[in-house]
């Protein structure tokens, strides 16, 4: 399964590429990419477990920057 979300508020390229590997980590995820200059994540993953992925990616990104929000 691929979705593409909008992700409000991450400040550097730097913070997205930390996101990415992090969420890259989380099992049931196949790839991930987030554009900061866009504000889109597009994620790649297990549809049996998309909700345990979007609420690990959601977490991951409000503690690499506490303004992110991805809009689900």
């Amino acid at each position: 399964m691929k979705k593409t979300y909008k992700i409000l508020n991450v400040d550097c390229a730097n913070c997205a590429r930390k996101m990415e590997d992090k969420i890259n980590k989380i099992d049931g995820v196949e790839k991930v990419t987030i554009n900061f200059l866009t504000g889109k994540l597009i994620i790649e993953g297990d549809e049996g477990k998309w909700d345990d992925i979007m609420t690990a990616a959601a977490k991951i990104c409000r503690k690499i920057d506490a303004g992110a929000v991805i809009e689900l």
